[in-house]
């Protein structure tokens, strides 16, 4: 378990780091085709993001089970939030916008959700560093 958590942890916040950037680059320098592409392709990613947040959630709450304190707790509080956000927020949208960019579809409505994936996707980014950070720390401690 202490080597598929910080595994898992890492490669699903690679993951989620890639999705992000494919977006914003693809949008800022990219054409339609170019975004086609990246939209068509974040739900594939899915085959391994899931499984390693999966690994990533139940090998830390297993490792974490018995410890305590507010290093512990933080961690603890910001997993549904990510769990939360990508379930909610993230993974339809992925779905939408993909849907949309292979219909070719560039409207209102596929920018605002694209808009709200990015800032979705930002805030999950930083509460997964927050996590591999304090993760670090508690493992230089112990």
């Amino acid at each position: 378990m202490k080597i598929i958590y910080p595994i898992a942890g890492t490669l699903a916040l690679l993951m989620i780091a890639t999705f992000w950037l494919s977006t914003a680059l693809s949008e800022l320098f990219g054409g339609h085709a170019t975004v086609t592409l990246v939209k068509t392709a974040i739900p594939w990613g899915f085959l391994v993001l899931v499984p390693a947040l999966a690994a990533a959630g139940i090998t830390g709450m297993r490792l974490g089970a018995k410890m305590r304190g507010p290093v512990i707790a933080a961690k603890k509080k910001r997993v549904p939030i990510i769990a939360a956000t990508g379930l909610l927020i993230l993974m339809p949208a992925a779905f939408y916008l993909s849907a949309k960019a292979q219909a070719g579809v560039f409207d209102a409505a596929f920018y605002t959700v694209q808009a709200l994936e990015l800032l979705a996707g930002a805030s999950n980014l930083t509460l997964l560093s927050l996590n591999m950070r304090d993760g670090l720390r508690m493992k230089r401690r112990i």
